[in-house]
């Protein structure tokens, strides 16, 4: 007989690394062919800017979701239930209820962060508290081990189990496009915090060392908005160097990728852990730069698929990006060797497979 599962995870809407897994984990047939699974949508965020916010609408929706899932609980009777918690503010408070209910009603649990912030939150009176009684028993996946000192206060090393995020990888990529000039590629929300302002002074940096290029910038207008970065660029005399397209999905985002020499994600955002987007970047062969945050340094091998740096650095990172632009053959090299990376470690189906071993193990149906 199957173990039952329940999963009580976030799915898009918003569109973020976190939603997006457990998108690939309810469509999983390597999941769902194993065990009996049922899906909670834990998200009450309308959108990006919506996240991490209260409001009397997201409490009365918070209650009703607490209600449903105790529901569930009681009629589908679970072996373990799998949640996505948040690790501080006021939605790790949300996810602290929702656990501890779990617990009440005697259920095995098993959270996966896709966030970080325990260590930022830990000597602080009431979330020392909540989190000594939110992480006893608890068995906890992350997504790299260096996430691991953000838990080691609360959790054994043998309660963690370690699960990277993996992508769809296609068959076939669609052909590069051979584009005028060197193309730096920024791929994210346009967040401050994402290293937006960063990369704009590194370019600048770059453009003031005679450097000839053009930086694309893509993603949803967050807390930067349209207005503001042009007028930056504006300032910086930078408006033949730096474009800003917003949000763009599907073949139109590739088309980016056919045309990025690097990818740069100079993040410092409190959240990360991962990153997504650099995964889909080493998949069409393109060499990246990223900020020694969260999980990144397990992505990128500093020095052989791209570069680490330090993060709210603009002049590392313009150093790095003048390496690429000055070395081509070592930059065509790089990401050659980021793709057979992604493709030893960090394929939707490794994840898959990784993550369905875990809770075999955890939920004890493992033959």
């Amino acid at each position: 007989m199957k173990s039952k599962i329940l999963f009580i995870l976030h799915l898009p809407p918003p569109v973020h690394g976190a939603a997006m897994m457990g998108k690939y984990i309810h469509d999983s047939l390597v999941i769902n062919e194993v065990f009996d699974c049922r899906y909670f949508n834990l998200t009450l965020a309308k959108n990006l800017q919506d996240i991490g916010k209260g409001g009397i609408r997201k409490l009365r929706d918070f209650i009703r979701q607490l209600g449903r899932i105790r529901k569930e609980v009681k009629v589908f009777q679970p072996d373990l239930c799998y949640v996505t918690p948040n690790a501080k503010g006021g939605a790790f408070y949300k996810d602290f209820v929702v656990v501890m209910m779990l617990k009440a009603m005697k259920q095995k649990v098993v959270v996966h962060y896709h966030n970080k912030g325990v260590a930022a939150r830990q000597n602080r009176i009431l979330d020392n508290w909540l989190y000594l009684h939110f992480f006893k028993k608890l068995k906890v996946i992350l997504l790299a081990k260096p996430l691991y000192q953000d838990v080691c206060k609360y959790v054994k090393e043998k309660d963690v189990y370690f699960c990277p995020n993996g992508i769809p990888i296609q068959q076939e990529l669609p052909a590069r496009i051979n584009h005028e000039g060197f193309n730096i590629l920024f791929l994210s929300n346009m967040m401050e915090a994402k290293g937006v302002w960063d990369l704009v002074e590194a370019c600048r940096i770059l453009k003031e060392k005679g450097k000839k290029f053009h930086c694309h910038f893509v993603g949803k207008w967050s807390d930067i908005s349209e207005y503001d970065f042009r007028q930056k660029i504006q300032q910086l005399d930078l408006i033949d160097y730096v474009s800003a397209y917003g949000a763009k999905y599907g073949d139109e985002k590739v088309e980016f990728f056919q045309i990025a020499d690097i990818f740069v994600f100079p993040t410092y955002y409190h959240n990360e852990t991962f990153g997504l987007v650099l995964l889909e970047a080493m998949e069409y062969n393109i060499p990246c730069i990223s900020t020694n945050e969260g999980g990144v340094s397990t992505v990128i091998d500093d020095g052989k698929t791209g570069y680490v740096v330090e993060r709210k650095n603009p002049q590392a990172l313009a150093e790095k990006i003048e390496i690429f632009m000055e070395q081509p053959a070592l930059c065509k090299a790089m990401g050659i060797a980021g793709k057979e990376k992604l493709n030893r470690e960090f394929t939707l189906n490794k994840f898959e497979c990784k993550l369905r071993d875990i809770l075999q193990e955890i939920s004890g149906s493992r033959n």
